[in-house]
This record gives structure tokens, C-alpha cells and sequence, in this order.
């Protein structure tokens, strides 16, 4: 924002302290009218036609305007990916561990990312590890759903989960 004495254009549409439009004046009158306030005038419009210019205490305004953007960034969430790994051979107990992890990432509303990773001769018994994702994502159901199927990538076998809404 251009204000006072770094606004370009010839003439200006002003709008005073209180909201009333005063009408198009040039700069230096505008700024005179400013002055006479003590307040600043500044440039909300540029690409208008004329160009609109308002007489307000700019450095109230900046403060106004960081206080909302600190609000609106603490209300915001941030929606992190974590990543829980399991094997093809995993033990229920180990299993249960691992669903406990993806329960609890679900909850705080995190996606959770579910990878496998087949070793040597795993790779011949896919649908092991396949049973094992598959028994993951159906126990996973109660606070999570599926965001991308298990899909097949080179060696990893991976799936998505996403909080229920």
C-alpha cells in the first residue's frame, strides 16, 4: 500500500476517517485534508479509476490487520502424514501395537500413511501382506477411512488413511 507522499496518481477518490466519500480531489488537497486530521492518507485501490485513497491512522491499521492474520493462524489446523511401517510376518501382538499407533494419529486428526515392505522372498506371498493392510484398514474403520486403496510399488505395498469426518 502507497501511502501519503508515495502515491503516484494525479487525483484520487477520497473517503474520509468516519466512511463518507468526500469526492475526487487531486493528491496534494487529499493530503492537506490528511494532514489537517493527523492522520495518513492511503492508497486501498489502486487500480481503480480514479484511483481510491482513505484518510485513516495507517499504523493502527497495520496493527489491526497483523492482530487478524495472528488469529486466523491460531485457529488453523495443520494436517501432518504419519507414517506407521508393518511387515508381511507381523505377530498379532505387534499388530495390535500398530493399530493402537494408527488409532491414536487418527484421533488428533493426522492422515496416517501405511507402508510394507517385502524382503527377498517375500516378495512371492503378496497376498500375505496384502490380508495383513486390508485387516488394517477394515479395524482402522471406527475413527479413520480409506484415502487411497493399498496399492503395489515395486517393493512397498502402501495405503492411506484419513480421520473420519
Amino acid at each position: 500500500m502507497r501511502i501519503n507522499y508515495k502515491i503516484r496518481a494525479r487525483e484520487l477518490r477520497v473517503v474520509d476517517e468516519a466512511g463518507n466519500q468526500v469526492g475526487v480531489l487531486e493528491v496534494q488537497e487529499a493530503l492537506k485534508r490528511a494532514q489537517e486530521a493527523g492522520l495518513d492518507l492511503v492508497e486501498v485501490a489502486p487500480d481503480a479509476k480514479p484511483p481510491v485513497a482513505r484518510i485513516m491512522d495507517y499504523s493502527k491499521f497495520k496493527y489491526e490487520q497483523e492482530k487478524k492474520e495472528r488469529e486466523a493462524r491460531k485457529k488453523q489446523h495443520i494436517i501432518h502424514t504419519k507414517e506407521v511401517k508393518v511387515g508381511p510376518k507381523i505377530e498379532e501382538h505387534d499388530y495390535q501395537v500398530k493399530l493402537h499407533q494408527i488409532e491414536k494419529f487418527l484421533s488428533r486428526g493426522d492422515k496416517v500413511k501405511v507402508s510394507m515392505m517385502f524382503r527377498g522372498r517375500e516378495m512371492m506371498h503378496i497376498e500375505l501382506g496384502k490380508n495383513v493392510i486390508n485387516r488394517l484398514a477394515l479395524d482402522a474403520t471406527a475413527v479413520g477411512e480409506l484415502e487411497f486403496e493399498p496399492k503395489l510399488d515395486g517393493r512397498m505395498l502402501g495405503m492411506v488413511l484419513r480421520p473420519k469426518k
